[in-house]
């Protein structure tokens, strides 16, 4: 008789706990998906009608150029992040706003700022971007400049930057020239303010790296006739040297430069091997499924513009995910602090001096990914990734 009495009194007991159970599981569901939920906002705010994203240029983008909106990156970052943060219990909204000038960019910034938004993400040229910053009191992610001052004289203590330096780029190509021992190099600088101030950074980090300075010329794409000689590369490629890197921020000189000089030489910087954010073509680290991913999204190839973007969503992902029921400050405070995969095979973290995300560059002729940087046998006493652009003893930032 003893085993039915056993039944009789832990049957509902049993029933008990599994109703205890189910109401739980009820609450936890109603929780990741009802307004008990932390719902972080962010707002992104793009150029009205951005030069760069011109008909000609977007159907035959210069390398390192971007190749359309950086919107699907974003929203390809967040849809694959969905179901990690249903798991924490958090949601993540953004909001897009097109701006005119930089007094507009800063209103955008402080509108966002009195919505509730935790974080900025800014696509704008330097002076629009400092703008921003200077409209809220919120982080923000630059997408798109990769002017050094941002980095140094002008930086600021919210400003956390996706997009590589300029010094970056030039320090990527120039530990490469190094490894290869293409030591005597000839720099042809175009006629802008950008290409002038990219000219000085390459130098900068052409010393740097041990390498020589075989000439320098400037030339210039004209109409007038008097000025033919500037846009000829036999003309600008007599001597000696090892290799030819072109400074052109525009890129119609540099398309044209490979196998056109007078040495058989290659061609480095703006044309020929660049020092690139991303390429469609790279195929390790799980890289192929981002850019295949990406390209059924947008219908187009994912350039280093789009991979910025995409990891831009997945910090702000990240940081909802450090700190998913708030408040703003935790997710602020973990935004800086995140260790983030790009599919480059590292850690990548903001640094503390400047506000730049540590990052691999990617050296490609368009075709290929011929190598990586930093280049193997760089030392660094603590992050390899250090060693492209400013290091710490090398800090302009007042600010931080």
């Amino acid at each position: 008789m003893r085993h039915p009495v056993r039944r009789a009194v832990d049957g509902p007991a049993r029933r008990a706990r599994r109703a205890l159970a189910l109401c739980a599981a009820l609450a936890a569901s109603l929780g990741a998906g009802s307004g008990w939920a932390a719902s972080f906002k962010a707002t992104l705010i793009q150029t009205d009608d951005d030069p760069r994203l011109e008909r000609s240029r977007v159907e035959r983008p210069a390398l390192g150029h971007p190749g359309g909106p950086v919107n699907p990156a974003l929203d390809l970052a967040l849809k694959d992040s969905k179901l990690e943060l249903d798991a924490e219990g958090a949601a993540l909204v953004l909001d897009t706003v097109k701006v005119g000038s930089a007094a507009a960019a800063r209103d955008a910034a402080a509108k966002a700022e009195k919505a509730g938004a935790v974080a900025l993400l800014a696509d704008l040229p330097a002076d629009w971007l400092l703008a921003a910053a200077d409209g809220a009191k919120l982080p923000l992610l630059n997408l798109g400049d990769s002017s050094d001052r941002l980095r140094e004289r002008d930086c600021r203590a919210r400003l956390l930057h996706v997009a590589p330096s300029e010094r970056m780029r030039a320090d990527a190509l120039a530990q490469t020239l190094a490894q290869r021992r293409w030591i005597n190099v000839l720099l042809l600088t175009g006629p802008s303010d950008a290409d002038r101030e990219r000219s000085t950074t390459a130098q900068v980090a052409i010393k740097r790296y041990g390498l020589k300075l075989a000439g320098s010329k400037p030339f210039k794409l004209s109409a007038d006739p008097r000025e033919r000689d500037l846009a000829n590369p036999l003309l600008l490629t007599q001597g000696a040297y090892d290799v030819v890197w072109v400074v052109d921020s525009d890129g119609e000189f540099a398309r044209a430069l490979p196998y056109r000089t007078v040495l058989p030489r290659p061609v480095v910087g703006d044309a020929g091997l660049v020092a690139l954010t991303w390429a469609a073509s790279f195929e390790r680290f799980g890289a192929p499924q981002v850019s295949r991913r990406f390209a059924k999204a947008a219908g187009r190839p994912m350039l280093g513009a789009d991979w910025v973007a995409w990891l831009a969503g997945k910090a702000l992902v990240a940081a909802a995910v450090a700190a998913p029921k708030g408040p703003a400050a935790a997710f602020q405070q973990a935004l800086a602090g995140v260790e983030l995969d790009g599919s480059k095979g590292v850690g990548m973290s903001f640094r503390p001096w400047d506000g730049q995300l540590r990052q691999p560059m990617l050296l490609s002729d368009g075709q290929s990914v011929v190598a990586m940087a930093p280049v193997e046998g760089i030392l660094h006493p603590k992050n390899a990734l250090d060693t492209l652009g400013a290091d710490a003893p090398e800090k302009l930032c007042k600010t931080r």
